[in-house]
């Protein structure tokens, strides 16, 4: 006899594991640029694309793999840049990134099955997603009396993490249930399974 979970631990299993998968591939991305291809003049992260797809599934604790990444970020940075990184890096990414949040109010006025159906929508939520969560590195930075030149890096030297936010974000709204909100999937899929048993 198979033993159901309850939806707390579907919910803490599902965080659990889009935070590990963060933390790896933020892990390996550092690592990749501070060992392997140093001097380049674009950071890539996978922040942005993860927030904006389990903002969707669990709302505000999209904030847990958000803080989790942002800490594996720069950890790793500290182990591999010759010198460390500041305090205020921890402070601007731990922080400032946690601005992505703002999108749960976008979330309440742009149903997010709109996604489902129009790839613009989708295109524009992971836009405006990675936006505001490097604008939140941006705001805090400067609040930590860096210039606005410098702050503003970390918009300029993010495209990357910005386009792969767009392009993962649409990508998900394509698959079943990975940009849906969990309860409606969960009710959804369960409503589908009596439906093929009646029909069985």
């Amino acid at each position: 006899m198979q033993r159901q979970i309850t939806f707390r631990q579907y919910r803490s299993m599902d965080i659990f594991l889009f935070s590990v998968m963060l933390c790896i591939s933020e892990v390996l991305i550092v690592l990749g640029a501070n060992c392997w291809f140093r001097g380049a003049d674009y950071t890539l992260s996978l922040s942005c694309a993860v927030t904006a797809i389990v903002l969707v599934r669990w709302g505000a604790w999209a904030a847990v793999p958000l803080a989790a990444g942002s800490t594996a970020f720069c950890l790793v940075s500290a182990l591999t840049i010759p010198g460390g990184i500041q305090w205020q890096q921890w402070i601007i990414y731990l922080i400032g990134s946690q601005a992505g949040l703002i999108m749960l109010w976008f979330l309440k006025k742009w149903d997010w099955q709109q996604m489902k159906k129009s790839a613009l929508t989708a295109l524009s939520y992971g836009l405006l997603t990675a936006l505001l969560i490097q604008a939140g590195r941006m705001a805090v930075s400067m609040m930590l009396g860096n210039t606005p030149g410098v702050s503003f890096g970390f918009i300029t030297t993010d495209i990357l993490s910005t386009l792969f936010a767009v392009l993962l974000t649409w990508i998900a709204s394509r698959l079943d249930g990975l940009l849906e909100e969990q309860k409606h999937y969960l009710l959804r899929i369960q409503k589908e399974q009596e439906e093929a048993k009646g029909n069985g």
